[in-house]
Formats: structure tokens, C-alpha cells, sequence
């Protein structure tokens, strides 16, 4: 999809924001939606993915401002929620294969509940 900025893409990020994938809301913004990951590498580990879809932090442009900076602010949101703000917790994008980046969709990996060694596994 390139730098599509598709609200109507049809990758599964975009499928759970509309609502045709289910997923269990942490929390959301006007922009950004955060939820639980299927898979989680800590004992909290949110998604949090902008509500239009950008396919990674890589093709992120000027154009994008609000983006970045909501997922941030939701993911500060979500520390909240989930206790760990103060204890601290690890932000993370990841981009390409080699990253294990799965969905062609940017999202942001909020990690926490435990304490996090570097680098990360």
C-alpha cells in the first residue's frame, strides 16, 4: 500500500478500528485506538494504531503531525490505565521483517508490569 492513507485499507489494524476484528479496547482517542495484543510479550502489552491507516513509522511524513504525537499521548494513557507509569514502561515501533514487524499498519507497543532487561527479546 505504499504511503496509502486509506481509512478504508483493509489490513487487520484497520479491520479492528472499524470494528470487523474484535479486540479488547484498552483505550481511545479521536485518532488512536489502543488494545490488547493477541500475543503478549510482557504482562501488559497494548497496540496502540492511529484510526487511518500509515504502513510504518518508516513512511511517516510531514503531513502526518497529530499522528505520531496522539499514539504517544494514548500511550501515556494507557500507562495510566494499566498501573505501570510510574514503574515505567517501554515504547516500541518496530518497522520491516527483520524488526518482526507483522502488520503493515504503525502501531506503538506499550510494555510493561515487569522489569524490561535490555536488549529487548
Amino acid at each position: 500500500m505504499g504511503n496509502d492513507r486509506d481509512e478504508m485499507s483493509e489490513c487487520l489494524f484497520c479491520q479492528i478500528v472499524r470494528g470487523e476484528v474484535p479486540s479488547t479496547k484498552v483505550a481511545e482517542s479521536e485518532r488512536s485506538y489502543a488494545f490488547y495484543d493477541i500475543a503478549p510479550s510482557a504482562p501488559v502489552h497494548v497496540l496502540v494504531v492511529p484510526k487511518v491507516h500509515v504502513d510504518s513509522a518508516d513512511t511517516v511524513r510531514l503531513e502526518d503531525r497529530g499522528v505520531v504525537d496522539d499514539l504517544v499521548v494514548l500511550a501515556q494513557r494507557v500507562a495510566d490505565l494499566e498501573g505501570v507509569r510510574e514503574s515505567g514502561y517501554r515504547l516500541v515501533m518496530n518497522v520491516g521483517e527483520d524488526a518482526q514487524n507483522s502488520v503493515g499498519h504503525l502501531h506503538l507497543h506499550v510494555l510493561g508490569g515487569r522489569h524490561l532487561e535490555w536488549p529487548a527479546g
